[in-house]
């Protein structure tokens, strides 16, 4: 028995105690300079007053840039006519209309391109026009000038829309309303004529005021209207134009 308790105190293995364990450290991040100068991949749209935004890019040696859009007149964003002040508005309808009567006043078949001529159409000027000579009408009439009025404004607003209709069934190549714009602003002589008529009373002096002015409406509608159709058929769309001003210009005559 002691041999065997000796035997076994020999055995006994003693086990160190353990180490206790270190506090944890603080990890810091390395990165490199490239990655830490490059910019998270996202598409980045630069908030600039302008009316297109470019994304942003990245190069290949990792700087970044925006490039700054620009609209596409180069101008930015067109103003807004809304919250203009209405100075502002009349100044520029007014400017406008006297732009388009000038093709009116000086008439000219011989321009290179005059189917681009009143482009930047308008029915004011038109609407001034076709009650002006409504009223000089109604105001030379000796009975019934309120039916005067309202037969001529009829007239001449029904046969502008009529003409118009009947240059686009010849396959005209013009925007309904600025071929209304064109017939009215084309009324400005018959309107001086009719002034003219109403100033002196003379029969004679009306019958050449009348010859002119019916000319000249009928001299500055021809490149404009004979522009818009085909040349085969110049004749249909210009007689029913002469026609409507020989009418106006008969009124005129009678009774003014």
């Amino acid at each position: 028995m002691d041999e065997m308790a000796a035997t076994a105190r020999s055995q006994v293995v003693v086990v160190p105690a353990a180490r206790p364990s270190s506090p944890p450290r603080a990890s810091i991040p390395v990165s490199s300079s490239s990655a830490a100068s490059a910019p998270p991949q996202q598409t980045a749209t630069a908030k600039l007053p302008f009316s297109a935004a470019v994304p942003a890019s990245t190069s290949a040696s990792g700087s970044f840039s925006v490039p700054i859009p620009i609209a596409s007149d180069g101008l930015g964003p067109e103003p807004s006519t809304l919250t203009e002040p209405v100075w502002d508005t009349v100044k520029r309808d007014l400017a406008r209309i006297v732009s388009n009567l000038k093709l009116v006043v000086f008439p000219n078949p011989f321009r290179d391109d005059p189917g681009k001529a009143l482009r930047d159409w308008d029915l004011w000027g038109p609407f001034f026009f076709i009650v002006l000579l409504g009223l000089i009408l109604s105001w030379s009439a000796t009975a019934k000038k309120s039916q005067v009025f309202a037969v001529a404004f009829a007239v001449l607003a029904a046969g502008a829309i009529v003409l118009t209709l009947n240059v686009l069934l010849l396959g005209g190549h013009i925007i309904f309303f600025q071929s209304l714009s064109l017939l009215g602003y084309c009324l400005f002589p018959l309107d001086v004529g009719a002034l003219i008529c109403m100033l002196k009373d003379s029969v004679i002096l009306k019958m050449v005021v009348v010859t002119v002015t019916l000319a000249w409406s009928s001299w500055a509608a021809y490149p404009l209207m004979s522009a818009a159709v085909n040349p085969k058929r110049k004749a249909l769309a210009l007689y029913p134009v002469f026609l409507m001003y020989i009418s106006v210009a008969c009124l005129i005559i009678a009774i003014v």
